[in-house]
């Protein structure tokens, strides 16, 4: 009697897709704000989470004109272009938002309405901080933004209600245990929504 044997199916190797560039922007300039503290506490938790790459933008920084025009000046060209190239090589957004007056900075909403195609079919997640309301308010009015500007908003937020209270001078959280979770589930929808939507771009342009 003859027996045949199989032979082994060769093994078909898995190749880790590339990190997923995102954006951390820290959307407040003012004098003495708070958003550096809650920007290095999500940095530490970002470079500790498996598959994403971070790059800070902070609008202090960027200096961008508040006047929305179609002919900026040579400097305003400049620094527009430097913060133009970074969205547009990113990924995937994490916004950093504090509430004032119920709403979200002005210099934020300027860095936002300056582009248009760097934040199309690209995740966009948000970390809030501010008083009782944590800058929940901000948060959903920012969906509502970035919908028009065809992102995908991630749903779960963290948000640091009486933020000043919750850190230390160092700028460690004082109970971290629940943030640092809901860091985490931020991050692991804003690797699935990015992964996928940066697949979708790779193979058929958005709008095109």
């Amino acid at each position: 009697m003859d027996i045949t044997t199989a032979s082994a199916s060769p093994a078909t190797s898995v190749t880790e897709p590339a990190p997923l560039k995102v954006a951390v922007i820290l959307g407040s300039n003012r004098d003495g704000r708070f958003g550096p503290v809650v920007a290095d506490w999500f940095l530490a938790r970002a470079a500790g989470h498996f598959g994403i790459e971070t790059e800070l933008v902070d609008v202090a920084e960027a200096d961008l004109p508040t006047a929305i025009t179609f002919s900026p000046g040579p400097d305003e060209a400049a620094r527009l272009g430097a913060v133009s190239a970074r969205l547009a090589a990113a990924d995937a957004f994490v916004v950093l938002t504090p509430e004032y007056n119920h709403s979200f900075p002005a210099p934020l909403k300027s860095l936002i309405d300056w582009h248009s195609a760097e934040w199309q079919a690209k995740p966009v997640a948000f970390v809030s901080y501010g008083g009782i309301s944590g800058g929940l308010r901000a948060v959903e009015q920012l969906r509502q933004v970035f919908a028009e500007l065809h992102a995908v908003t991630v749903r779960d937020t963290v948000s640091f209600h009486n933020a000043g209270a919750l850190f230390d001078d160092e700028g460690r959280h004082l109970a971290p245990e629940r943030a640092d979770a809901a860091a985490k589930t931020l991050l692991d929808q804003l690797v699935w929504w990015g992964t996928a939507l940066r697949t979708a771009r790779n193979l058929h342009p958005y709008g095109a």
